[in-house]
């Protein structure tokens, strides 16, 4: 595993996901609902990425900008042992704001493992709960999506099918729930929310329960295809690249 690949999808797949959290899910709303600060993640060899906290919302933007503390990382590993909950501090700037990374941010990364990570023990009887299941299946699709677009610019097998993508848009769509489209330009790969018109290629899953199902390893496209509840369209060359970049996700997230 690349560290630094997995320090990319913390940072870009992960830790943006607290933006769509605090948009589901009222108790992260609640959290920050007075919150007005912004918290910037440096990394290096990974890049930079910024959540800010104002008017009720989180926003979570890639790259360099104005921030009231900011947090530096001396390595990969070091942002990477945070993401996975092991004791670490990184340098910070602003000692009059590291209360909020240790209580309000601190509580919203535990919020967030509830709806991504819930106990063994426990996750059949919350996955009974419809709003649950909704937020554990969108949350779970954007980290699976952006991840696949980290590995794709940055691990070595991920460039390797990447190298075999020419330039289109692939559009992802969720019967009753979100759609994504993944760009792809000079065999580099970036995510947005949204339909667009005229993609090159369609990922289509027709309802929620079988997009939870695929993502969690509990079905397969094939099976999808011949049901009804999958369907693919368009340029068949770069929906099969995007496939393999898919299957490589769960060997940086479990």
């Amino acid at each position: 595993m690349d560290m630094v690949t997995k320090a990319k999808i913390n940072l870009f797949a992960v830790l943006r996901n607290l933006q769509d959290l605090c948009t589901m899910d009222p108790v992260a709303a609640d959290m920050i609902k007075n919150e007005n600060i912004s918290v910037q993640f440096k990394v290096p060899n990974v890049g930079i990425g910024t959540l800010r906290f104002a008017d009720g919302k989180c926003t979570f933007v890639r790259g360099k900008g104005p921030a009231s503390l900011k947090l530096w990382f001396t390595s990969p590993e070091h942002f990477n042992t945070m993401i996975d909950g092991g004791k670490t501090i990184p340098i910070f700037i602003n000692v009059f704001k590291v209360g909020f990374l240790l209580n309000t941010f601190m509580k919203l990364a535990d919020r967030m493992a509830y709806f991504l990570k819930p106990p063994a023990d426990k996750k059949a009887e919350l996955l009974k709960d419809p709003e649950y299941f909704k937020i554990n299946t969108i949350l779970t699709a954007y980290t699976a999506f952006n991840a696949m677009a980290e590995i794709a610019n940055s691990d070595k097998i991920g460039k390797a099918c990447a190298y075999r993508m020419f330039d289109g848009v692939i559009l992802m769509e969720i019967k009753g729930g979100p759609s994504l489209n993944i760009t792809v330009k000079d065999h580099l790969l970036s995510v947005g929310v949204g339909k667009v018109k005229l993609p090159t290629a369609t990922m289509t899953f027709n309802s929620m329960e079988f997009a939870h199902k695929l993502l969690n390893g509990e079905a397969s496209t094939f099976g999808g295809m011949g049901s009804g509840d999958f369907g693919l369209s368009g340029a068949v060359a770069l929906l099969e690249q995007m496939g393999k970049l898919l299957n490589l996700v769960s060997v940086y997230l479990g």
